[in-house]
């Protein structure tokens, strides 16, 4: 099978994007992020002649806390995410509808999850501020060397991974947490993971058909690529370690099964050397699932 250029691709992916835009709609939820924050347990803070926070004020215990903060900065991240897509799937073009549509339903996880954590004073407000002022500045893969191998095929399976990401991470968060508020919550957030992640899957599948050797190997080299949540967070090592578990060698293996199922990649033949050696690999890690 012909290995497409770039602009062969995304106009191949073009045709699949109505009916894969139509399925996301009608799989997405509709919901408010205001609807789901505890505002009656919110007061002001000292420039509103309330008290500031202070480390015994915390609602959370610090394995959970520091878990929220990796996702809440990883949501806050939005924009880098944003651009990746725009590379090759521009919003001032046909995927505005879906691109744009992503980036609305993305955007309401970080405001539910901060006016959760600031209404409730979880934590630190202003240390999780000041980390997403960071975080949001030194971005994801917003250098020129980060994004020069990136193709149309690499940002779905980058896209495609990092909602599996989410999806098993909230998993293991809402293990930890109480309060059926924020599990409401997080569990809004991960319906939204899921329909995405099938959204992006969808579009791998569409590469699948139009160039198949460039689709494995995207889905190889984001496999090899997984950054697990809130390994890329400034000064965190310490909040990580408490959470370390919440992602290992067995969820990664977790997230190539379920690519490696969707995609039927037992059964595919008909590659070139370099893309069934991606293809191997992509087996190889399924099976330790």
């Amino acid at each position: 099978m012909a290995v497409l250029e770039d602009d062969e691709l995304i106009n191949a992916l073009e045709k699949a994007l109505p009916e894969i835009a139509e399925e996301h709609q009608q799989g997405a939820a509709s919901w408010d992020p205001h609807a789901w924050v505890p505002w009656s347990k919110g007061r002001n803070f000292r420039f509103l002649g309330g008290e500031d926070f202070e480390p015994d004020q915390a609602t959370l215990p610090a394995e959970p806390a520091a878990a929220l903060l990796a996702l809440l900065l990883t949501k806050d991240n939005l924009p880098s995410y944003h651009r990746i897509l725009a590379i090759h799937f521009p919003a001032f073009t046909d995927w505005r509808q879906l691109i744009g549509v992503w980036t609305a339903e993305d955007n309401r996880h970080s405001i539910a999850l901060r006016d959760y954590l600031v209404v409730t004073r979880a934590m630190d407000p202003v240390d999780a501020e000041n980390r997403r002022r960071i975080h949001v500045v030194a971005g994801w893969k917003q250098t020129p060397e980060a994004v020069a191998h990136i193709g149309p095929m690499d940002t779905m399976a980058l896209m495609a991974v990092h909602e599996n990401q989410c999806i098993q991470f909230i998993s293991e968060l809402k293990r930890h947490v109480d309060d059926q508020v924020l599990i409401t919550i997080l569990d809004k957030i991960q319906t939204d993971d899921a329909v995405q992640a099938a959204t992006f899957q969808a579009f791998l599948m569409a590469g699948m058909v139009a160039d198949q050797e460039t689709t494995v190997l995207a889905v190889d080299r984001a496999l090899a690529e997984i950054e697990h949540i809130g390994s890329d967070v400034a000064d965190f090592d310490e909040q990580r370690a408490l959470f370390a578990g919440y992602e290992n060698d067995q969820t990664d293996a977790a997230i190539a099964k379920k690519l490696a199922d969707e995609l039927k990649l037992d059964s595919v033949q008909e590659l070139s050397e370099t893309a069934e050696a991606a293809r191997q690999r992509i087996l190889a890690r399924a099976a330790e699932a």
